[in-house]
């Protein structure tokens, strides 16, 4: 059980029940199976979609912030920069992550070498508490234009967050699977880190 409990008042905002081991399984088989197929999508039909999720943060970004503010405390004015911060990265990256991640030929003793960039697969984001919007945006927003899935682990007191990006992503079209955010302990964060279909993982702490 994970509980969001308001640092002002330390009245319960919310709880949530865990994910199960079944279900877990679940989401990583469908981030695994959506990745494949991100990864084959071309970078000009990926990026639209950090532009879409920018646009469902700022339509929900009062919203959001309020969210913000009641399960970590963060005074709104800088909720609400949060929200700005994370939607200005998502357009940056569908600005500019073709140039940033095109083939780049360089100088060799060979006839021709050539850095490639390729997707690395799932990723597991285990996120802290004190930029519950920008801690994820700044993993999702790259990995996304890469190719890459995302698998969230957000702080337990910010699950409410968690959940709103996933419905956020939801909304933007993300496709089914590729970005699932997980209600788990760490017991359950080792066996995904030890699981062969997570590529790489990324955190703060």
């Amino acid at each position: 059980m994970l509980r969001s409990v308001n640092p002002a008042t330390e009245a319960t905002i919310a709880t949530y029940d865990e994910h199960t081991p079944d279900q877990v399984e679940a989401a990583l088989a469908a981030a695994a199976s959506a990745q494949r197929a991100w990864r084959a999508t071309d970078i000009a039909e990926r990026l639209p979609l950090l532009t879409a999720i920018a646009r469902e943060l700022r339509a929900d970004r009062e919203s959001f912030a309020r969210l913000i503010t009641s399960e970590m405390g963060k005074p709104i004015a800088e909720a609400r920069a949060e929200i700005d911060k994370s939607a200005w990265t998502l357009e940056h990256y569908a600005e500019h992550a073709g140039h940033y991640l095109a083939a780049q030929v360089v100088t060799s003793a060979a006839t021709e070498s050539t850095i490639v960039f390729e997707p690395l697969g799932v990723l597991l984001a285990v996120m802290p508490w004190n930029y519950p919007c920008w801690q994820f945006v700044r993993v999702l927003a790259p990995a996304l234009a890469a190719g890459n899935g995302v698998l969230l682990k957000h702080a337990g007191n910010v699950t409410g967050c968690a959940m709103r990006l996933a419905e956020i992503l939801r909304r933007a079209g993300a496709p089914a699977g590729l970005c699932t955010s997980l209600l788990v302990g760490p017991d359950a964060v080792a066996d995904l880190i030890a699981d062969d279909r997570v590529a790489a993982v990324t955190l703060t702490g």
